[in-house]
């Protein structure tokens, strides 16, 4: 499966990331779309999504993507929420849901900052996109997309667009 992650949207999905994203089978969106469940609804109309919401997401779109995700994808397990961090460095309840589901790939967003890292400790893939929105202190916008096949995650791509 192609699958294509971004993260803190926040009301913008620019023709570019479409095009970026047009070969994946899948996006997964790390929360903060903005723009309320129209933004959402127009990435979902693009690609099959899977998301959740982020700190600045309201209510009404919590129904439909929740604060986090667990999911299996091609034989493994996947764990995505908006805020995070990173190995050594991970948010409380991020480590507690960690912990609780032991995921081989943990997706999250908020930082801004694309960062793609193994956490040896606990065996598994730790994925930020970074930013795809406007909004925020990043000076380059990014997404990332990939294959899972059998059990493996290949073929990872960076796409970067000024801000």
């Amino acid at each position: 499966m192609f699958i294509g992650v971004i993260s803190d949207t926040h009301g913008v999905f620019s023709p570019q990331f479409m095009e970026f994203l047009e070969p994946v089978d899948q996006i997964w969106h790390a929360g903060d779309f903005g723009g309320g469940l129209e933004l959402a609804e127009q990435i979902g109309t693009f690609k099959p999504l899977l998301g959740v919401a982020g700190n600045c997401d309201n209510y009404n779109l919590r129904f439909i993507h929740p604060i986090h995700r667990v999911f299996e994808c091609e034989g493994l397990k996947v764990l995505m929420t908006h805020i995070g961090g990173y190995p050594g460095k991970y948010d409380y309840h991020a480590r507690q849901l960690i912990d609780m589901h032991r995921p081989d790939i943990f997706v999250c967003g908020h930082s801004h900052i694309l960062k793609v890292v193994r956490d040896e400790k606990r065996n598994m893939l730790v994925i930020n996109p970074g930013a795809a929105g406007i909004q925020g202190f990043h000076l380059v916008r990014t997404a990332i997309r990939f294959h899972i096949d059998e059990g493996k995650v290949h073929s990872m791509e960076i796409f970067e667009l000024d801000r």
